[in-house]
């Protein structure tokens, strides 16, 4: 009996993975993204900024290759949670403008998905320098 007919039978395995499985794959997924990450800081000495420009790069190049939506069906939150994800969210936009409206539409479509991240990103970086006080 399959998963969709009201049961898991001994050894069928075309239902939904687990609860814990879903888990266990976005800590791993998410947690090798974040160590990539902290190599290039760490072990290459890049600065921070720049850390941060290359996983945002990372995700929009994987996305143009096809592979960084096929990641985000598998691992979840740990794929969606890291900073390539903003990378995806670029560029997803941007061809999704690019196939409405052509080049003009690429530049729109950038911020038709992106824009209430950064919109909120302005905000609470705003109410954070309102609410703590610079250590100097």
């Amino acid at each position: 009996m399959s998963f969709a007919e009201g049961g898991r039978g001994k050894g069928d395995r075309s239902g939904p993975p687990s609860r814990t499985m879903t888990y266990l794959w976005a800590f791993l997924v998410g947690g090798l993204i974040c160590a990539a990450g902290q190599l290039l800081i760490d072990v290459a000495h890049i600065p921070p900024a720049h850390t941060m420009v290359v996983m945002v790069c990372a995700g929009a190049v994987l996305t143009g290759l096809g592979l960084y939506e096929p990641l985000l069906r598998f691992a979840g939150a740990g794929a969606s949670v890291p900073l390539t994800n903003f990378g995806f969210v670029l560029t997803k936009g941007a061809l999704s403008g690019l196939a409405k409206g052509g080049w003009v539409g690429m530049l729109s479509g950038i911020l038709e998905l992106s824009g209430t991240v950064l919109a909120a990103a302005v905000l609470f970086g705003f109410a954070a320098a309102l609410v703590f006080r610079p250590r100097s």
